[in-house]
């Protein structure tokens, strides 16, 4: 059975020519003021070029779903999403981002943005109970949703078992952990690091099924961290350990 896509909405600049340059705009609206600027009218070169539509209007807002879509809105040709075999086997050693039901667009995005400069090999995601792949998540990722492979799951606690089943390690992101993220050798495994919701962090049964569970030191004074910033610390660790 085909996998489902996504990003069929896209809003933004960023976002916008990001999808653009990869073909994906099939019908652009652009504010007709904005088309004086050089980076407007590469993007709508570049939809033209994909024989994509272009209308020209005075105000986007109406048609937009993000409260600032930066004189762009595009419709796209949704892209497809990867499976969890190719999200383990696409880079050596596999290095996966999956998220246990974060449910601000606005994290997703930022999270993409990190798993993307990092060389993550991608990002896995509930179906239900989080984030949608939005224009707002689109726009939040700045263009990197076009380049991060990405899987939604019915369950995260099975997608970890199936993940190991694949050689890759489960670690969690959890505050209340004894055991610290920083040189963790095991970064340099095939691995996926998991982590929670903005509000309570990692649900029960997840928080069951990962193999390690570590923190990230902050000050007493600090409870937590945001969810996307703990992700990107987490990724880069991953990266400055394995050296890239």
């Amino acid at each position: 059975m085909a996998l489902a896509g996504f990003g069929d909405r896209v809003e933004g600049l960023h976002a916008v020519a990001a999808a653009a340059a990869a073909g994906r705009v099939a019908q652009l609206w652009v504010e007709r003021g904005r088309l004086q600027r050089p980076e407007f009218q590469s993007v709508v070169d570049d939809v033209v070029a994909s024989t994509g539509t272009v209308s020209e209007v005075d105000d986007v807002i109406s048609l937009a779903e993000t409260s600032a879509p930066q004189g762009l809105v595009a419709r796209c040709v949704p892209r497809a999403e990867a499976s969890l075999d190719q999200l383990a086997t696409g880079v050596a050693p596999a290095a996966v981002m999956v998220l246990d039901h974060v449910v601000d667009p606005h994290n997703l995005g930022a999270i993409a943005r990190s798993v993307a400069a990092a060389g993550l090999s991608g990002l896995v995601l509930a179906s239900r109970r989080a984030a949608p792949l939005s224009a707002a998540a689109f726009k939040a990722a700045a263009g990197a949703l076009e380049i991060v492979s990405v899987t939604r799951v019915s369950s995260i606690a099975e997608a970890l078992g199936r993940l190991r089943r694949l050689g890759l390690w489960s670690i969690g992101l959890d505050q209340a952990a004894e055991q610290v993220l920083w040189g963790l050798p095991l970064l340099g495994e095939p691995l996926a690091l998991v982590v929670g919701d903005e509000g309570t962090g990692l649900s029960r049964l997840v928080a069951k099924r990962v193999e390690v569970r570590v923190r990230i030191p902050i000050a007493p004074s600090v409870e937590s961290l945001n969810a996307s910033v703990a992700a990107a610390l987490a990724a880069f660790e991953v990266s400055r350990v394995r050296g890239l």
